[in-house]
This record gives C-alpha cells, structure tokens and sequence, in this order.
C-alpha cells in the first residue's frame, strides 16, 4: 500500500503564448486588465489593457495586444492596436502589422513599412516632452 502518489502535471503545449523572461514581466493573451499599470524594467503586453500606463522602463505591445488608455514609458514596441496617446523619453517604434490611433511625442520615432498610424507625432527632443515619475505606492 503507498502512503503517497505521484501526480504528473501535463506538459505545457508547444505553442502556449506564456514563456517566462529573464529580464522582464509578460501579460499573457486571454489577460485583461482595467486599470493603471506601473512597472519598473521590462514588460510584455499581449493581453488587453484599458487604462494608462506608467513606467520609466520598456514596454512591449504585442500582436493580440488591445490598448485603450495612455502610454507614459522610456521607449515602446508597437505589433498590436493602440488607441490612445503614446509619450516615450526615448524611443517610440511602429512595427509592421500594428494599428495606433492616437499622438505620438518621442526623441526619436521609427513607422515600419505596413504599420497603421492614424494621429500626429511630435519627434525630437525639448523641454515639452514628458517625464516619467513611477510612485511606488
């Protein structure tokens, strides 16, 4: 007679859309938020967000991505859809297959060929662009 049995947990699929990183956090597919989001180095997004969000590191907007609120961050990826205004202290990029429908202020702005931008951009660098104040709260 066993005291204890083994159970085996399933393997993840091969094409799960959750694989953790060293560097950074993921918001996964399937995920959605209403609210502020706040981090401070890395972060993933390939879920929906509906709110601002507000950090001094790098963001991600992945393929699946949804964003309706404000972006406030050091740089940005665009894959998926932003509707909203996108303030960056260092790099903004709009890459092939993404959908942004809002402005655009950046030091510098890189538009890939195939990306939808639908709003006005400020690029360079001044005293109008914004900073980045993350309360740890």
């Amino acid at each position: 007679m066993h005291m204890f049995t083994r159970k085996t947990e399933p393997a993840a699929p091969a094409n799960e859309s959750f694989m953790p990183t060293q560097s950074g956090a993921r918001l996964s597919r399937g995920v959605s938020i209403k609210g502020s989001v706040k981090f401070l180095n890395e972060l993933l997004i390939d879920g929906e967000v509906e709110g601002t969000i507000d950090s001094p590191g790098t963001l991600t907007i992945g393929e699946h991505a949804r964003i309706r609120g404000e972006i406030r961050t050091k740089s940005v990826k665009v894959r998926g859809t932003v509707e909203s205004n996108i303030f960056v202290t260092e790099r903004c990029e709009l890459q092939a297959g993404c959908t942004l429908r809002g402005d655009i202020e950046a030091p510098r702005l890189v538009v890939n060929e195939n990306a939808t931008f639908l709003g006005s951009a400020k690029v360079g660098t001044g005293k109008s662009l914004p900073q980045i104040v993350l309360n740890n709260q």
